[in-house]
C-alpha cells in the first residue's frame, strides 16, 4: 500500500516594499481645490456655467447699450423732424392770419383792390395749402386733422371771394360775407391748429428727452459688479486672485460705459439747452407773429364794421396781450405799430371814421410790416439752428452704438478665454 507524501507548505510571501506616494498631478491638485471637505463638486459642469453666465451678461450688456444708444439717436432725429413739423403748422397758422389781415385791409379801400395787397393775399393762401400738403406728408399722425383744416381754410377762400365781388360793386353784403368768413377762420380752423401746435411742440420736447446718460450708468454698474462676483468665484476655486479673460471683459465695459454715458450726457445737456433756448425763441417769435397778425386784423374788421366796429377793439387787446405774453424779443417793432393803432382807435371813438380808414390803409400796413418780418427771421432763424443741431453729430451716436454691440461680443470671448485656461488646469 502505497503513502501519498504530503507536500511542504510553502512560505509565506514576503511583504511588499511600501510604495513611496505619487505626486499629485495638477488635475488632481484642481479637483482637490475644488473639492472643499468631503463634498462633491462638478468641476467641468461649474466651468460651463460660469462661462454660460459670463458671456451672457457681456453680450446682454453690448445688446442693451448698443440699443438704447441707437434710441437716442432716433430720438434727436425725431426731434429734428417734430421741429421742423411745429414750425410748419405754426407757419399755416400765421400764414392764415396774415391772409385775413391782407383781405380785411383790402376792403377798406372799397371798389377794386390794390393788385400787390391781393397778390400779397394769394401768395399766403397758396403756401397755407402748401405747407397743409407738406405737413401731412411729413407727419402721418396729423393727416387727418389737417384734412379737416383744408376744407376749413377751402370755406374760408370762398366767403372771401364771395365778399370780394360784392365789395367791387360797393355793395355793403361783402363787408358780412368777409366778417364771416374771419369768423369761421377762428371758430372752425384755429382750433384744429392749436390742437397741432402743441401736439407737435410736445412731440419735439418729448423726443429731446431721448438720452439717457442714468440708465447706461447703471447698466454698466450691475454688468461691473456681475464681472467681480465671476472673478470671485474663480478665484476661490482654483487660487488665481484674476482671471485675465474676465479682467479684459471688464476693461471693455468699464470703457464702453464711461464713454457711451459720457456721450449720452453731453447730448442731453445739449438738447436741455437748446429746448431753451433756440427751439423756445423760434416757438415764441411764431406764437408772436401769429397774435401780431389776428390783432392786425381784428384792427381792420373794427373799421370795415362801420360805426359798431369798436367791439373788435376788446380781441385786438386780447391778441395783443398773447404778443406780450410770447416773449417775442421784437418789442420795439411791435411798440410803434401799437402807436398807430391807438391813433386809429381814437380818430374812430372821436367818429372820424374817414381819417382812422386813411391811417389804417396808409400807415398801419407799413408800421406793422418790419414786426413780421423781424419775427419771421426770427423763427427761420432759431427754427434753423435747432434742427441743424438735433441732426449735428448723429452719425457718430449711430458709429458708437454699433461699436458697442461687437465690443460686448468681444467682451464675450474674452471671458470665454479666460474660464478656458482655467479648465486646461483642471484637464
Amino acid at each position: 500500500m502505497s503513502q501519498t507524501a504530503t507536500p511542504a507548505s510553502a512560505p509565506p510571501p514576503a511583504a511588499a516594499p511600501a510604495s513611496a506616494p505619487t505626486p499629485a498631478t495638477p488635475a488632481a491638485a484642481a479637483a482637490a481645490a475644488a473639492q472643499p471637505g468631503s463634498s462633491y463638486v462638478d468641476t467641468p459642469a461649474l466651468l460651463n456655467r460660469w462661462q454660460l453666465i459670463g458671456m451672457s451678461v457681456v453680450i446682454v450688456f453690448g445688446i442693451v447699450s448698443a440699443l438704447m444708444q441707437f434710441v437716442g439717436w432716433q430720438s434727436d432725429g425725431r426731434a429734428a423732424d417734430d421741429t421742423e413739423q411745429l414750425l410748419r403748422v405754426q407757419e399755416v397758422k400765421t400764414s392764415l392770419l396774415r391772409a385775413d389781415a391782407l383781405a380785411t385791409n383790402a376792403f377798406l379801400e372799397g371798389g377794386l383792390e390794390d393788385p400787390a395787397q391781393r397778390k400779397e393775399y394769394d401768395d399766403a393762401i397758396d403756401g397755407v395749402l402748401a405747407d397743409i400738403a407738406a405737413a401731412a406728408e411729413a407727419q402721418p399722425a396729423d393727416r387727418e386733422a389737417l384734412a379737416a383744416l383744408n376744407v376749413e381754410v377751402t370755406d374760408y377762400t370762398t366767403g372771401v371771394a364771395q365778399g370780394r365781388d360784392n365789395n367791387r360793386q360797393n355793395f355793403p353784403i361783402g363787408a358780412e360775407y368777409l366778417a364771416t368768413a374771419s369768423a369761421d377762420l377762428r371758430a372752425s380752423a384755429l382750433p384744429i391748429l392749436d390742437e397741432l401746435v402743441e401736439a407737435n411742440q410736445q412731440r419735439a420736447e418729448d423726443a429731446m428727452n431721448g438720452q439717457h446718460p442714468v440708465w447706461l450708468f447703471l447698466l454698466g454698474v450691475v454688468i461691473l459688479a456681475a464681472l467681480v462676483w465671476l472673478n470671485r468665484e474663480l478665484a476661490r476655486h482654483f487660487r488665481r486672485r484674476i482671471n485675465k479673460g474676465i479682467a479684459v471683459a471688464a476693461a471693455i465695459v468699464l470703457v464702453v460705459t464711461l464713454v457711451t454715458v459720457a456721450g449720452a450726457w453731453i447730448r442731453d445737456s445739449s438738447n436741455d439747452s437748446l429746448r431753451e433756448g433756440e427751439f423756445a425763441t423760434a416757438v415764441h417769435e411764431a406764437n408772436a407773429r401769429t397774435a401780431g397778425n389776428n390783432a392786425k386784423a381784428f384792427e381792420s374788421l373794427r373799421l370795415i364794421k362801420r360805426g359798431s366796429g369798436s367791439i373788435n377793439e376788446p380781441r385786438w387787446e386780447l391778441a395783443a396781450k398773447d404778443v406780450a405774453d410770447s416773449g417775442t424779443r421784437e418789442t420795439g417793432a411791435w411798440d410803434a405799430y401799437t402807436k398807430v393803432h391807438q391813433q386809429i382807435v381814437e380818430l374812430d371813438d372821436a367818429g372820424d371814421w374817414d381819417q382812422a380808414r386813411k391811417l389804417a390803409i396808409e400807415e398801419s400796413g407799413a408800421a406793422f410790416q418790419p414786426f413780421d418780418d423781424a419775427t419771421r427771421t426770427a423763427v427761420e432763424k432759431n427754427g434753423a439752428a435747432a434742427t441743424d443741431d438735433l441732426r449735428s453729430g448723429r452719425w457718430f451716436a449711430l458709429l458708437l452704438s454699433g461699436l458697442t454691440l461687437l465690443l460686448g461680443v468681444a467682451a464675450g470671448l474674452s471671458v470665454a478665454r479666460g474660464i478656458g485656461e482655467r479648465r486646461r488646469e483642471f484637464s
